[in-house]
């Protein structure tokens, strides 16, 4: 893979060596992960060598890897469906005991975001990165230029798209090349159309979820947003793995931008005086009507550290080692400083070091007072119905699939 890049230990690594290979998502927060690697090798004698792989296809990289000889020892991921298809096939370390049997460990995460990175009960993932729900970015200076206040319901947002549309302004930045990004406005519009329990249902393995009047109903309002220009003209060439999306953002071409809380650190890295300047959050807007809860959150708990079940030994004590330090209040401080809002027992305590203690308090409590959380849909569910759920998506907001269309052909799956 010649477009990886990695860092740390140059010594042996991978399941053949006497080193740990480590794998992680490419991002603005990777500096934290090259860090506490450089600890880790400056007081051990099994090194770790971390590769950093672009954003891009990273699961279909992931994936290719663990079926062949080269898998990573350790390696980042979403936790459920991200790893269901691994657990199954007896690919990775059950953590659970572990995790109970070693003291930094042990009660160091919140519960709800430790288990939510495991199956049917067990542990197979330590936390390595903040909370991330999904957030309404806004540009506060041009929402200031144009009299408006951040959305409430969806009578408001509509409203802002015309507003922003009039002002030659895109409302909403869309990074229509990767549909991950789309899904993160149908993720919400069927959670306030319909409640949690829509997507609970077609995560528990309810095809019929799929035809809830609900789902019909968030489709038909992706179609309303495309049509009145609410991403704008040409959303479908805009990539976010490669940037474009929260650059357009930060020059001040879009009012908006829906996306996950990681966004803030990306912006910090990228964009720091638009960051302190203009970005400014908002929690996704209500549906009058609808069955759903306006504090539930859609996103990903957070990330995890995943060890394959060729580890052992000493190389699995190590690596027990390793995943210690996600528990330490410096890596906490360190997310913290980084933007990011840790998920370990003691973050609240941690906020008001925060660049941005506003921030850090606004994503704590929308979190910690969510109804719900819901797994982002192409995390919670395996490869073989996310992948194509992923096509239709795409689809429906490039206009291939109406919205009824879209309800068929996910009933078809």
């Amino acid at each position: 893979m010649s477009t990886l890049a990695a860092c740390g230990s140059s010594g042996p690594a991978g399941r053949g060596g006497d080193g740990l290979e480590v794998w992680v998502y490419q991002d603005g927060s990777t500096v934290i992960q090259e860090e506490f690697v450089e600890r880790f090798n400056e007081s051990s004698d099994i090194d770790i060598n971390l590769t950093q792989i672009p954003g891009e296809n990273y699961q279909d990289r992931m994936r290719t890897a663990m079926g062949g000889s080269n898998a990573p020892d350790i390696f980042f991921n979403w936790g459920g469906g991200s790893i269901s298809d691994f657990v199954e096939q007896d690919m990775l370390v059950d953590l659970t005991d572990i995790i109970a049997e070693e003291p930094e460990l042990d009660g160091a995460f919140i519960p709800s975001i430790l288990e939510a990175g495991g199956i049917d009960g067990r542990i197979y993932g330590v936390p390595m990165r903040g909370v991330q729900p999904v957030i309404l970015f806004y540009n506060q200076t041009l929402f200031d230029e144009a009299g408006v206040e951040p959305p409430a319901s969806w009578d408001d947002l509509m409203g802002l798209v015309e507003t922003f549309t009039e002002r030659d302004v895109t409302p909403a930045v869309l990074a229509g090349g990767d549909p991950w990004t789309e899904l993160m406005w149908l993720e919400y519009l069927l959670d306030r159309e319909g409640g949690a329990d829509v997507f609970a249902r077609i995560r528990g393995g309810d095809a019929s979820a799929w035809g809830d009047p609900a789902v019909l109903a968030a489709a038909e309002r992706v179609t309303e947003l495309v049509d009145a220009g609410a991403f704008g003209n040409n959303f479908r060439s805009v990539r976010y793995t490669t940037d474009g999306a929260s650059t357009f953002f930060a020059q001040g071409e879009a009012a908006m931008h829906l996306m996950g809380s990681w966004e803030y650190a990306n912006q910090l890295a990228q964009q720091p005086e638009f960051t302190e300047n203009d970005l400014a959050f908002a929690a996704f807007p209500a549906i009058p009507g609808g069955a759903g809860d306006p504090s539930a959150v859609v996103g990903n708990p957070t990330n995890y550290w995943s060890v394959h079940s060729d580890v052992e030994g000493e190389r699995l004590d190590a690596a027990v080692e390793f995943l210690s330090m996600m528990a330490s209040e410096e890596y906490a401080q360190a997310l913290i400083d980084n933007g990011d809002i840790p998920t370990t027992a003691n973050a609240e305590s941690l906020l008001d070091s925060h660049n941005n203690p506003e921030f850090a308090h606004f994503q704590y409590d929308m979190v910690t007072n969510a109804s719900d959380f819901t797994l982002s849909w192409d995390q919670a569910l395996p490869a073989a119905q996310s992948t194509p759920m992923m096509d239709n998506i795409e689809q429906l907001f490039g206009g291939d699939l109406s919205a009824q269309e879209f309800v068929d052909a996910m009933q078809d799956l």
